[in-house]
């Protein structure tokens, strides 16, 4: 049963991730990482084609080894989040969410870039 889970919970980050690949503002690369520690607990060939993956398989495999994140990533992820807190901002949103959502967002950019690059 666990390890149906885990292939389970691989599956989805993987859909999601291909859903992201069309879909702006829906992370890819978070999602194939998810999908390939999923994988490694349940699912070890799963695991095997991401990290063997041309495109996004250097990607997983600097993130394992470094926990590195190329500077276009980061430049787009910063980007991608304040065009969210942008459109929030003019959004029907209560004010506490206004207020904390960016803030979160804030705190995720500052942790991307303190993380080494690719």
């Amino acid at each position: 049963m666990r390890t149906l889970l885990w292939r389970a919970l691989a599956l989805l980050s993987v859909a999601l991730g291909l859903i992201g690949i069309v879909l702006p503002g829906l992370p890819t690369v978070p999602l194939l990482l998810l999908a390939a520690w999923a994988g490694g607990k349940g699912w070890p060939a799963l695991e095997a084609w991401l990290l063997n993956h041309p495109r996004h398989g250097p990607a997983i495999r600097r993130w394992r080894e470094r926990g590195a994140v190329p500077r276009r990533a980061k430049w787009a992820a910063t980007g991608m989040m304040g065009l969210s807190a942008t459109a929030l901002a003019v959004s029907p949103a209560p004010l506490a969410v206004k207020l904390a959502v960016p803030a979160f967002m804030a705190a995720v950019a500052l942790w991307l870039w303190t993380r080494p690059e690719a």
